[in-house]
């Protein structure tokens, strides 16, 4: 029985980065015959330095492996769509299928490309995958024609091996923000919003998990105001970051913009509920209120007020916590995404085994 060949055009699985981390994720539970092809940036050299040299490698895949379709990632940056052009083209000449996935998607940094010739060479592809409805308006806007699917980031199922979600209290003692640590994922939105609750609510304390540009700044920010019980971990693998999602009560992810937070996720996975902001993904299936709450706005205050009235109401955190977890398990452990993605694939190209 013939498996599926798939190439994909994948980062580094050992940088810090939503697309390294979903493939890493998914590399344990594909069924067809999968291999990954690293581009770009790595060993702290930059991915232009690389760009010969992938090539090449690239080129021996092509003939060598002999894919039946390769998945290009690109971003809608300029050099990055420059680059993935290179890729697309090498593998329209030994006649290879091809689909694109895009992890990101902001529109302003297009704002210079010519559109319809950007959906001419995007409907070059068999198909195309999103993270968001909203991204795939805006493709079809632009003139692509070729099926858009809209997929989602995923849990290992790993991660969440042997968790008891009955362990869930409904007790909020520990705030967890997880992610890199920057103005854009809200970091000073959490911390003020922190800081507001903290006085009223002294048994709280707030987790950061993370690393980023905005780290330094942040614990300043907490020295300086004296915020009590404010603990910065640095990244977080393996073991730890289990105990992280396990020791946390209420996830709060007030970010500015995204594809398909994979941290969210990962939290729901845990059977916590969720404060976080309209962006990418997150809106087309986020459930109000049974999951946590969507806040349309940036004020610190409006999500002191989402916690506080979570606060007290024990039982119905117990049941968010609940509904979290099981919907979770349906829909976004990585074993269902990769076989989603699979069966994708193979409906498009009609594959026959």
């Amino acid at each position: 029985m013939r498996q599926l060949k798939v190439l994909f055009t994948v980062p580094s699985l050992s940088l810090i980065g939503g697309v390294a981390n979903h493939y890493s994720g998914l590399k344990s539970y594909w069924t067809e015959n999968v291999k990954y092809n690293i581009i770009g940036k790595r060993h702290n050299i930059k991915g232009i330095y690389w760009l010969p040299f992938d090539i090449l490698k690239f080129t021996l895949n092509l003939i060598f492996f002999s894919p039946d379709i390769v998945i290009l990632n690109p971003s809608l940056g300029v050099s990055a769509l420059k680059r993935d052009t290179i890729f697309l083209t090498l593998s329209r000449l030994f006649r290879r299928n091809t689909a694109l996935f895009f992890h990101g998607f902001n529109e302003n940094t297009v704002t210079n490309i010519d559109k319809k010739r950007l959906a001419k060479t995007l409907n070059r592809n068999v198909c195309i995958f999103v993270l968001a409805r909203s991204f795939k308006k805006t493709l079809e806007m632009w003139g692509v024609k070729v099926p858009i699917y809209i997929m989602t980031t995923k849990v290992d199922d790993r991660l969440v091996d042997n968790f008891d979600i009955h362990s869930r209290s409904g007790n909020i003692r520990n705030i967890l923000f997880l992610s890199r640590i920057t103005i854009e994922k809200g970091i000073f939105i959490a911390i003020q919003a922190y800081r507001k609750l903290q006085k009223l609510h002294p048994h709280l304390k707030l987790t950061i998990v993370g690393e980023g540009e905005a780290l330094k700044e942040a614990q300043v920010f907490c020295a300086k105001n004296n915020l009590q019980q404010v603990i910065f971990t640095g990244p977080l693998q393996g073991e730890k970051l289990k105990e992280a999602f396990r020791k946390g009560d209420l996830y709060l992810f007030p970010s500015f913009h995204e594809g398909m937070p994979t941290s969210v996720l990962e939290a729901m996975a845990f059977g916590i509920p969720v404060i976080t902001r309209p962006v990418g993904g997150l809106v087309d299936f986020f459930e109000n209120e049974k999951m946590g709450k969507m806040v349309d706005s940036i004020k610190p205050s409006d999500f002191t007020e989402a916690i506080e009235s979570l606060l007290t109401n024990v039982n119905l955190v117990k049941q968010i916590s609940l509904y979290n977890y099981q919907y979770a398990q349906k829909h976004f452990l990585a074993s269902r995404i990769a076989l989603d993605m699979e069966n994708k694939l193979k409906a498009v190209l009609d594959f026959k085994e």
